[in-house]
Formats: C-alpha cells, sequence, structure tokens
C-alpha cells in the first residue's frame, strides 16, 4: 500500500478520538466551570452555555438554536439536573447535523456512472489545501481508482512542486505547465489527461487568492467554463478547503467563497492541533453545505470521511470530561 495502510473503523475512530481531543478537553473544562454548584439548567447556566458554545467556535447562530432547543426540552420537563447537560449537548448537537445535507460517508469513493469524476478545490493559501488534494489521491488510489492531478494554481511556484511531489509519492500523474501560466488551460489539459487515459478521478488545484479578491470569482468562471468543453457537467464537485483552527475565520472565508462560486462539499482541517472543532458543528449548520471530509493529524490516513455521528460521539466521549 506504500504511503497508505488500510484502517479498520477501529483504528479511524482512535484517530478520529485523539484528532478532536484538544477541541473535546477545552469544551468540557469551560462546560465543568459554567455549571459548577449548580443542580439544575436555570437561565444562569443556560447564559453560562450560550458563552461556551460561543467560545468554543461553533459560531453565535449555531449557538442560539442549540440554547433554543435546550430551553423547550427545560420548559417541557420542567426540571433538568446539570448532570444531564452533557447528553442533552449530544443529543440536539446531533439532530443539529442530522438536519443538515452532511451525509455520512462510509469511505472515499465517488459516484457510479461519472467517469471521470471532476472534483475543482478551492480555499486560501496556507489551508492545507494541496496537501488535502494529496491525501485525496492516496485515498482514492488505495480504492482502486485511477486519479489525475491537475497543477492549476500556478501563480505560486510552492504549490506546483508540491502538487508533483505529491504525485510522484503517491504515483499518480500530475498536468502542469509550470508557473505563471494559464490556469484554466492547466484545468483543460488534466481533464482531458483523464478522459483519455480512462481516469476514475481527476482533482484540481485552484489559486488561493484572498477570498475578498473580485478576480477570484472570474478565474474560478473560466477553469469552469473551460473545463466545460470536454466535460459538459465539470466539475462535479468543488471542494472547499478551511483550516479549522482558525475557528470563525474559516466561517468568513467559507461565506466569501460560497459568493464567489458555487461550493458543494467542505474538507476541514487541522483539527487535531486546536480546541476550535466547535466549528465544524457551526459552519455545517449555517451553510447546509455536506462537511465531506475532516483532518485530524498529518498522517494520510487522517483525512477522513465525515461521519456526523462518530464526530459527536468524540467530542462527547465521557473520558474528555475526567
Amino acid at each position: 500500500m506504500g504511503i497508505f495502510g488500510g484502517l479498520f473503523s477501529k483504528d479511524k475512530k482512535e484517530s478520529l478520538d485523539k484528532g478532536l481531543e484538544k477541541s473535546k478537553d477545552s469544551f468540557f473544562s469551560k462546560l465543568g466551570k459554567a455549571v459548577v454548584g449548580k443542580s439544575r439548567v436555570d437561565d444562569e447556566v443556560l447564559d453560562e452555555l450560550e458563552e461556551v458554545l460561543i467560545t468554543s467556535d461553533v459560531g453565535v447562530q449555531t449557538t442560539i438554536k442549540i440554547i433554543e432547543r435546550i430551553e423547550e426540552r427545560v420548559a417541557r420537563d420542567k426540571y433538568l439536573g446539570v448532570e444531564e447537560l452533557d447528553q442533552i449537548l449530544r443529543q440536539e448537537i446531533a439532530g443539529l447535523l442530522a438536519e443538515n445535507n452532511t451525509q455520512d460517508l462510509k469511505e472515499f469513493s465517488v459516484p457510479a456512472g461519472v467517469k471521470p469524476y471532476v472534483i475543482m478545490v478551492v480555499g486560501v493559501n496556507g489551508v492545507g489545501k494541496t496537501t488535502t488534494i494529496g491525501k485525496l489521491a492516496a485515498q482514492y488510489k488505495a480504492k482502486g481508482l485511477k486519479v489525475v492531478l491537475g497543477a492549476a494554481d500556478t501563480f505560486r511556484a510552492a504549490a506546483v512542486d508540491q502538487i508533483i511531489l505529491w504525485g510522484e509519492r503517491v504515483g499518480v500523474p500530475v498536468i502542469t505547465r509550470g508557473m505563471n501560466t494559464d490556469p484554466s488551460a492547466v484545468a483543460f489539459d488534466a481533464v482531458k489527461e483523464a478522459v483519455e487515459t480512462g481516469a476514475d478521478v481527476v482533482i484540481i488545484d485552484t489559486a488561493g487568492r484572498l477570498h475578498t479578491k473580485v478576480n477570484l470569482m472570474n478565474e474560478l468562471s473560466k477553469i469552469k467554463r473551460v473545463m466545460q468543453k470536454f466535460i459538459e457537467e465539470a466539475p462535479h464537485e468543488v471542494l472547499l478547503v478551511l483550516d479549522g483552527s482558525t475557528g470563525q475565520n474559516a466561517a468568513i472565508q467559507a461565506r466569501e467563497f460560497t459568493k464567489a462560486t458555487d461550493v458543494t462539499a467542505l474538507a476541514i482541517t487541522k483539527l487535531d492541533g486546536t480546541a476550535k472543532g466547535g466549528v465544524v458543528i457551526g459552519i455545517s449548520d449555517e451553510f447546509k453545505i455536506p462537511v465531506k471530509y475532516i483532518g485530524v493529524g498529518e498522517k494520510v490516513e487522517d483525512l477522513q470521511v465525515f461521519n456526523k455521528m462518530e464526530f459527536v460521539d468524540s467530542f462527547f466521549k465521557k473520558e474528555a470530561a475526567e
């Protein structure tokens, strides 16, 4: 398998638990301080809980939804003890994620009957975009799929070099025209190569310019138009990569990118190095765009398909409170 080791679901779960350790430890530490000396969930506890959720990067609007749901339960049940609070939170957050578009994927796969499946990857510099592409390529290849990469982030030499290195490491072809060339031409060449060689997946890297730049919208639109000359439905997926360690700044980037292009899926990286894992809950709720992948470590297999129930289970694992 080379750099990719096959994982049992137990190993994936352990990796997820470890990756969310900082987030859950921070959350339960704050929650413990919020309810100290209290026996029941009252207005004061709810005010404290609201602050805990917001400072855990769940986001204001999502926090308000969660608080309102707990208020309804308090009103209905008349009495809720603080010892029940973590279980109630687990249920309400799981319920919230279940209402969103995020689907629980079992493994790295592409829709049947779509070949090649074209993924355009967007995101600002520094979020782990190119690394995510490399890990995706490795995971797809490990599933027996034929992958082609397109180095269309032609404004940074490091980005082109990095994706070439990933291609060599994983053993997949990388289509490149070097630096300072037309990104849409690279994307066209990559899709053409994928069609001609019978590839299953083609992943196109794009420039990670500042998300506030209006020319980003124009550039992404041009890349789409050029690919559509070859495959009318391309790209089949626009994957936005966000750095989970930046907390609410990731949500701001998501707002800007969803204005600039039709984002269809999210990858949230670097959750292992931060206490801001709550941002996954807020972003999923706010944008109703599927969180498809999360990054919980540096290894290839630490890029996982997102399973909302496993995420909630890891986030609320009981030993985190001890």
